[in-house]
C-alpha cells in the first residue's frame, strides 16, 4: 500500500533526512488531534511544531557518536486526524483511523512514533498493537498525571482517562513520574496494585532508574509520553502544567536504561502545546524524540 510522505518543509529533521518509506526504519505518524483537553488548549498545533523545531536539531547526536536520520532512515508521514481540519472525526472515528494507520506500519516493521495532539490518541496507539502481538507487554508511562479515570466531563475518550481504557485491555502499566491524581485513581492503584514510580520517589534516589526497571514484568514494553511529565521549566508549553517533573538527565537516563533492557515495540509523545513567542518546549520534545529513535537503534 502507497503511503503518504511529507514533504521537505514538513519532514522530521528537514530536507536531509528524508527516506523512502521503502528503506526507512523509523516512522514519525503526527496526529494533530484535540477535542478534550480542559486547561490551556493548542496540543493539535503540537506536532507541526516539534517538525519544525527538529528542523534546527543537529543530525549528529554526541551521545550515540552517529548520524542517527542517515544511518536509520526517518520518514515522516503525513497528519491524520486533524482538528484543525473540517469535518472533524469524533473520538470514536479517531481511535479507528489511529488504530488502523499504525497497524499498517506495524505490519511493515516500522518502528512507529506518533505524535500528538492529546493523550487520548495513545488508546487507538496501543490497540495496533495488541491486535498485532500475541504476547501481552507493558505500558510504560512518563507522566505528571494518573490519566486513570473511568470518565471525565462525560467523555471515556478524555485524555485524563486514557491509561484506564489501556488497563481495560488486559496490559501491563508501569507509571513514571507521577505526581497528580484523583481519589478514585489512588483507590484503583491501590486496588490493582499498579507499580507507580512517584515523582517525590525520584528526588534524591539514584538508584530510582534500576528500581524501576525491575517492575516490569514482560520482555516488550511500549512507551507513552505526555510531556508533562518532564520538568516545566524545560518543556512549559504543556496543556496541564504539574511543579516537579523529570529533570532532562534523568528522563535520558531512564529512557536509555529502558531500551537496553526491553524490546520497545513502539512509542507516542503526546500534549505538547506550543507557547508563543518561545520554541524550547517543541525543540526540546524534538529533541526527546530523535533521542528516542537514536536508542531503539543502538545496538
Amino acid at each position: 500500500m502507497l503511503l503518504s510522505c511529507a514533504t521537505g518543509s514538513e519532514q522530521f529533521l528537514g530536507s536531509e533526512a528524508i527516506a523512502t518509506y521503502a528503506t526507512a526504519k523509523a516512522v514519525i505518524l503526527p496526529i494533530p488531534y484535540e477535542a478534550t483537553t480542559t486547561y490551556r488548549k493548542g496540543c493539535e498545533t503540537g506536532p507541526a511544531a516539534v517538525i519544525t523545531a527538529s528542523q534546527q536539531l543537529e543530525a549528529y547526536d554526541e551521545e550515540l557518536k552517529r548520524e542517527t536520520c542517515l544511518e536509520v532512515g526517518i520518514y515522516t508521514h503525513d497528519a491524520i486526524a486533524d482538528t484543525r481540519q473540517q469535518p472533524q472525526l469524533s473520538a470514536e472515528e479517531m481511535l479507528a483511523v489511529t488504530t488502523a494507520t499504525v497497524s499498517r506500519l506495524i505490519a511493515d516493521d516500522k518502528f512507529v512514533v506518533a505524535v500528538g495532539g492529546e493523550h487520548a490518541i495513545t488508546t487507538g496507539v496501543v490497540q495496533a498493537y495488541r491486535q498485532a502481538l500475541s504476547e501481552p507487554f507493558t505500558v510504560v508511562q512518563i507522566d505528571a498525571h494518573g490519566d486513570m479515570r473511568f470518565e471525565y466531563e462525560g467523555s471515556h475518550h478524555n485524555h485524563a482517562c486514557v491509561m484506564r481504557r489501556v488497563l481495560e485491555m488486559g496490559l501491563p502499566t508501569l507509571p513514571v513520574g507521577i505526581r497528580a491524581i484523583c481519589r478514585e485513581e489512588a483507590e484503583l492503584i491501590a486496588k490493582q496494585q499498579i507499580p507507580v514510580v512517584w515523582d517525590r520517589d525520584i528526588a534524591g534516589d539514584p538508584n530510582w532508574i534500576e528500581k524501576a526497571i525491575a517492575k516490569i514484568s514482560t520482555e516488550k514494553v511500549f512507551l507513552t509520553i505526555d510531556v508533562d511529565g518532564i520538568d516545566p521549566a524545560l518543556i512549559p508549553g504543556v496543556g496541564t502544567p504539574e511543579p516537579g517533573g523529570l529533570s532532562w538527565h534523568q528522563t535520558l537516563g531512564f529512557l536509555r536504561r529502558l531500551f537496553q533492557t526491553h524490546q520497545v515495540i513502539g512509542c507516542d509523545v503526546m500534549e505538547l502545546a506550543p507557547i508563543s513567542d518561545s520554541v524550547v518546549s517543541e525543540f526540546t520534545t524534538a529533541k526527546l524524540i530523535y533521542k528516542l529513535i537514536g536508542y531503539q537503534f543502538t545496538a
